[in-house]
């Protein structure tokens, strides 16, 4: 098979975004930007894909989708959440750590991760440092969120972590970010992006 058409099945089968599956209508406005950071959040820890999702889902359904309504709630009311969602290695830190991150989006940035793109000017590597002033967002955690915001922030296109790029060596696609790229063209970068992590966990 060629490399296009290994792209194209994997694709086929796992074109899907994490933000997606969370139930997350990715958009570049305020709330569903935030959803992202806490989804991100989520899916750095050790713990399944699978699981985070679920948890983010429970978290959106106790209607902590803003950073507002996650600093308002109380610690126990996020903890509840996350256990809903099968997320309960890391619970209670984790509890902590959305409360104490969401009060500094709305500190720092008026609850807008747009003024966090503007202060770092657009610059990735700025914006990856950026990304990790929030509690329990670390390298892995700033990546995914990069990798996924791609679709509505394009001037961070194509991003390709070392997951990503793990996944592409794992099926024989070139590990260079230009010329996977260049194998992508066309496509949503983010979908390509989610769909290699998937081949990475060895789902491909």
């Amino acid at each position: 098979m060629t490399a296009r058409g290994t792209l194209d099945a994997l694709l086929e089968r796992h074109g899907t975004t994490f933000a997606t599956e969370a139930g997350i209508r990715l958009r570049d406005a305020p709330q569903p930007l935030y959803q992202l950071l806490v989804l991100s959040h989520l899916l750095s820890a050790r713990i399944r894909a699978q699981i985070a999702v679920a948890a983010a889902r429970a978290l959106f359904a106790h209607r902590l989708r803003t950073p507002r309504h996650m600093a308002d709630a109380t610690w126990q009311e996020r903890v509840d959440a996350l256990g809903e969602g099968g997320y309960r290695r890391y619970d209670e830190r984790t509890a902590t750590q959305l409360g104490d991150g969401a009060l500094l989006l709305l500190d720092a940035y008026g609850g807008d991760l747009r003024r966090l793109r503007e202060e770092a000017d657009g610059k990735t590597e700025a914006l990856r440092s950026a990304l990790r002033r929030f509690p329990g967002i670390g390298p892995a955690g700033a990546d995914i969120f990069l990798r996924e915001v791609q679709t509505v922030w394009p001037g961070q296109a194509p991003y390709l972590d070392a997951k990503a790029l793990q996944g592409a060596e794992r099926l024989g696609l070139p590990t260079k970010p230009d010329r996977l790229a260049q194998l992508a063209e066309g496509r949503d970068p983010a979908v390509v992006a989610a769909a290699l992590v998937r081949g990475a966990l060895g789902k491909g």
